[in-house]
């Protein structure tokens, strides 16, 4: 699991590529999360459309991470998941809570449109 972070337009971003498994890029994740919301950082948007499979820690890590952000009047948008991984935020029911978009640019403007 690869995964890059920045921040943009006041949202930080996490681009992952590979397979989203908590165990092996979730701490650092979470520490990206973290640290963004001490600057002050309100959005997170996760880039998931070069992830071919997750699992439930990967799912947690998801999890935490919106949690952590709404704990600051925050909010998470995943942008562009896989039909494989989309149909397993639908049959979980993920697909309720989380802000989902096609693109990065939509994610941005539908996060600021909203808060």
């Amino acid at each position: 699991m690869d995964y890059s972070s920045k921040i943009d337009s006041e949202a930080l971003v996490i681009s992952l590529k590979g397979n989203l498994i908590g165990e092996e890029v979730g701490g650092a994740l979470l520490k990206e999360a973290e640290k963004a919301i001490s600057e002050g950082v309100k959005y997170c948007i996760i880039d998931i459309n070069e992830v071919k499979y997750i699992n439930s820690s990967g799912i947690g890590v998801l999890i935490t991470i919106l949690t952590k952000f709404r704990n600051q009047s925050g909010e998470v948008c995943i942008v562009n998941p896989s039909e494989h991984v989309k149909k397993l935020l639908i049959i979980t029911k993920l697909n309720a809570i989380f802000n989902i978009e096609k693109t990065v640019d939509e994610a941005i403007l539908k996060l600021k449109s909203e808060n």
